[in-house]
């Protein structure tokens, strides 16, 4: 059964209308399990679009200090999410029922899209089908101009995690 993406973006967007009346305000307490998915009040939250790298896999600085790709990424979430005010609108479900949130984060009176700002400063990554797509055109652009301006984790070296998950390596 193939699935057209003009069907995909069309459910999203239902969703996304749907839930724009639903906007989640989270404090920067929340218990982060990777640099993409977070534990508020029982209920587990995950960035739409958004990889970040995984844990257990090795990011080497360009000074060759060896640390947890994984824990970097939870990191600078962390980071992001104490720095303002973050509100996330719901637009689906993960397989594992994980909420699959849009974010923004209200930063020195700017409002700034949480996917791009970790993608776009190489904190993460664009998510990606499993036909290898990415789930968003925008968030490739950013880890694109990441990679270009060798922002983050492109600075280093690492196993890019979408090909990770994709089998690819």
């Amino acid at each position: 059964m193939r699935i057209r993406l003009s069907s995909v973006l069309a459910l999203l967007l239902a969703s996304v209308a749907a839930a724009q009346e639903e906007t989640i305000s989270f404090p920067a307490s929340v218990s982060f399990e990777t640099g993409d998915t977070w534990i508020y009040e029982s209920r587990e939250f995950r960035l739409f679009g958004v990889q970040s790298c995984l844990r257990g896999t090795t990011f080497r600085s360009p000074e060759g200090d060896e640390v947890d790709c994984g824990m970097r990424s939870i990191a600078s979430i962390a980071a992001l999410f104490s720095t303002g005010s973050i509100g996330c609108q719901p637009v689906g479900h993960a397989k594992d029922d994980a909420t699959f949130v849009v974010c923004a984060a209200e930063i020195d009176r700017a409002t700034v899209d949480v996917g791009t700002a970790l993608i776009s400063s190489g904190a993460a990554f664009a998510a990606a089908f499993p036909s290898g797509a990415p789930v968003s055109g925008a968030y490739a652009i950013a880890e694109i101009a990441a990679k270009d301006n060798r922002s983050g984790l492109w600075a280093g070296t690492f196993v890019h995690p979408v090909s990770l998950l994709l089998g690819e390596q």
